[in-house]
């Protein structure tokens, strides 16, 4: 038995877009009539038969959302944030009488496999994606097919806060290691560092663009002398700790004070200092709070409120172009700053 037809096949047969095919199939009445009966008959042409699990939600019959377990991280710190959200998530869908349906997957190809899988055997109304990054295919996959689905995260490299073609929650980034940063300039101090992950991660970079912001608002060194004042790792604690020895080798010791990208940096550089000078992380993870490091807090519980509100609510997971839902296609939240004092249980190595 050959390939069944997809989305895609129909559009090239038609000679339109995938979105006007998944218009046709979900939104008719936005298509002109000319070109919807051309997309019927090559639908009929084909024998392409739309997944049922994609309509069940928009109908108010669904009952289970796709979500992937992420791997277990090395450090066992990061990996935290979306096993509170997952969490979160259960319990908030639970209250809807929506079911939560876990599975793995080795990469993004893999994932996409497990999503059709899934689809074809309507074992699922819609997905979760969550780590999003730039140039995402799962995005593209579930757009191609007519899937319902929201991101934890912002679809990167694209126009991310006005796309028109998919969901996205996500939290402001920027915002945090803004008033992480303000906060320290407010107490004082000048030399503020930074630990980031490699340039080209959009989460990444958003909450950089929060450190530059503050450190340029406030003047508080020379525009040109930011960049000595920042240092990328991979994310972990060890690198992190590497990375702390790098800046402060770089600036003979002249460092006031560092914010990092997440917490599993942020313990790394407490490690590098023993505490001899403050250090904000990010994600207010337990072991920043068993430790005693300040740390910027995701409200994990209004993310998966707006996962949610945008699965069950007028858009049911999907956005119909021309349509005249008022409801906003994104969710933006504000995260929080958790000031502690006392980190400094860790000696330098």
């Amino acid at each position: 038995m050959g390939a069944q037809p997809t989305v895609s096949d129909v559009a090239g047969v038609a000679g339109v877009s995938r979105q006007t095919v998944s218009n046709v199939l979900n939104s008719p009445e936005v298509v002109r009539p000319e070109t919807r009966e051309r997309v019927e008959a090559a639908i009929l042409s084909l024998g392409y038969r739309p997944h049922a699990s994609a309509r069940r939600l928009r109908t108010q019959k669904s009952s289970t959302i796709g979500i992937r377990l992420d791997p277990l991280t090395r450090d066992g710190i990061s990996g935290s944030v979306l096993d509170r959200f997952l969490h979160a998530l259960t319990e908030q869908a639970d209250a809807l009488g929506l079911r939560v349906l876990l599975f793995t997957a080795r990469d993004p190809e893999d994932e996409i496999e497990q999503f059709r899988r899934l689809s074809d055997a309507a074992d699922v109304d819609a997905f979760v994606l969550t780590s999003t990054f730039h140039g995402d295919p799962r995005t593209e996959w579930l757009i191609a097919h007519g899937q319902s689905f929201v991101t934890f995260g912002r679809p990167w490299g694209i126009d991310d806060m006005t796309d028109p073609e998919h969901l996205w929650v996500d939290v402001d980034g920027r915002s945090g290691l803004r008033a992480a940063t303000e906060h320290l300039l407010d107490a004082g101090h000048r030399r503020i560092g930074f630990l980031g992950w490699p340039a080209g991660s959009g989460t990444g970079d958003d909450r950089r663009a929060g450190w530059l912001e503050a450190m340029r608002a406030a003047a508080a060194v020379a525009d040109e002398d930011l960049g000595g004042l920042e240092e990328a790792a991979e994310d972990g604690v060890t690198p992190g700790a590497d990375a702390m020895r790098r800046l402060d080798a770089r600036l003979g010791g002249e460092v006031d004070a560092v914010v990092c990208v997440s917490d599993s940096l942020a313990l790394g550089a407490l490690t590098a200092t023993g505490g001899r000078i403050p250090v904000i992380g990010y994600d207010d993870t337990p072991v920043a709070s068993s430790l005693g490091i300040s740390s910027v807090a995701q409200p994990l519980d209004e993310v998966a409120a707006g996962v949610l509100e945008l699965l069950t609510g007028e858009h049911g997971g999907r956005v119909r172009p021309g349509s005249d839902v008022a409801d906003a296609r994104h969710r933006l939240v504000v995260p929080r700053l958790v000031v502690r004092d006392g980190a400094t249980l860790i000696p330098p190595r």
